[in-house]
């Protein structure tokens, strides 16, 4: 068996120590070098040309983002990057999924090494994944560019339809993805007018994440977005986003759609999942449902989004050449829940033209 080589770049030789130790547990993976700082990690990549790099957000020498960013312009190649459960570790991480970043660890805040030894599976679970991602290289950066951890200068451009008009307000959207999905998901949201109907999404996210994400969010779209609160109500032109280690569902109050955010079992092994969130969809929204399952590992939602289509709604699924993983997509194609299968940059403007060609059906049931 040919095994996964991974580089281990960290601060803490405590960390590396034990990154390594567990990594070399495993019998298709080996830690083929352990670097204190992204200097020293440069060499080591040069020379040992490792299949997967583990990287501390926050480095001696050389800032842990801008190492990330030249290395995904210089040389690409899967990143897993190890967080600190912290509003600035989180606000740091989301720019590194940003920058090419296949996915990340939080640390926890209980002692480093029994954290994370508690998180080895976890760990070597996202390295096996990002061992097959579909990595890309990011463009030069320009002349003037602001440093990797700035601000966005600017809202982007408008789509290219500003307004969708009066559209019938029991449409929702439901949005389901794991690995590379913070960046899907933030594509196919920046492209939606303001009036576009409600978008509730369930991205794989730990506790502590989501906020800063929800964050980020709003301040690139047009349309409001905030993290799910239990009991709220569902309005068109907001994305809602399912806290991390909370499932998010939606229900139906007389005339209005409310967020259902609670705790419970992990559903196919996450939380949140969207099989919850699109099996409400299926129950409560059915035709008025759209589907989009975007990039991740796994099956969750597969059978849940198979459910929204029986129910009536119209499915997109991103393609495989413009996935990060092309799992969950698969598998809900697979499962026969795709009425359509597009690439990642054809899905906004596929979702406007849909809504727009059905609008005056939904206006006239409504």
């Amino acid at each position: 068996m040919t095994k996964t080589r991974v580089v281990v770049v960290d601060d803490s030789a405590l960390v590396r120590s034990i990154l390594t130790e567990i990594i070399n547990r495993q019998p298709d993976m080996e830690c083929i070098g352990a670097a204190s700082d992204p200097l020293a990690a440069r060499e080591m990549i040069r020379s040992l040309n490792p299949d997967v790099i583990t990287l501390d957000v926050e480095m001696p020498k050389m800032d842990g983002l801008d190492f990330l960013s030249r290395l995904m312009r210089l040389r690409p190649m899967p990143v897993v990057m190890v967080s600190t459960l912290t509003e600035r570790g989180a606000e740091v991480t989301l720019k590194a999924l940003e920058l090419g970043a296949v996915d990340f660890v939080a640390k926890p805040k209980i002692g480093v090494a029994d954290g994370i030894r508690a998180l080895a599976q976890d760990i070597t679970d996202k390295i096996r994944i990002a061992s097959k991602a579909h990595i890309r290289r990011l463009p030069p950066a320009p002349a003037h560019a602001p440093p990797p951890g700035a601000a966005p200068a600017a809202k982007p451009p408008a789509p290219t339809i500003a307004s969708l008009g009066r559209l019938s307000t029991e449409k929702i959207i439901f949005i389901g993805a794991s690995t590379g999905g913070t960046e899907a998901t933030k594509d196919v949201l920046i492209n939606l007018p303001a009036d576009c109907p409600a978008v509730c999404i369930t991205q794989h996210m730990p506790p502590g994440f989501t906020r800063s994400y929800a964050a980020r969010l709003d301040g690139l779209c047009k349309i409001r977005v905030k993290e799910a609160q239990d009991g709220e109500r569902i309005l068109p032109g907001h994305g809602y986003i399912a806290p991390g280690g909370m499932h998010f569902s939606i229900e139906r109050s007389g005339a209005n759609y409310i967020a259902r955010v609670q705790d419970g079992e992990p559903v196919n092994r996450h939380k949140p999942s969207v099989e919850v969130l699109f099996n409400s969809a299926a129950r409560v929204v059915g035709p008025n449902a759209l589907g989009i399952m975007l990039t991740g590992m796994g099956a969750d939602g597969a059978r849940a989004m198979r459910a929204m289509k029986d129910a009536g709604a119209y499915n997109i699924c991103q393609d495989e050449a413009s996935c990060v993983v092309f799992g969950m997509p698969r598998e809900a194609i697979a499962a026969g829940a795709a009425d359509e299968v597009l690439p990642l940059n054809q899905i906004a403007s596929r979702l406007i033209e849909r809504l727009r060609s059905t609008a005056g059906i939904s206006l006239n049931r409504v």
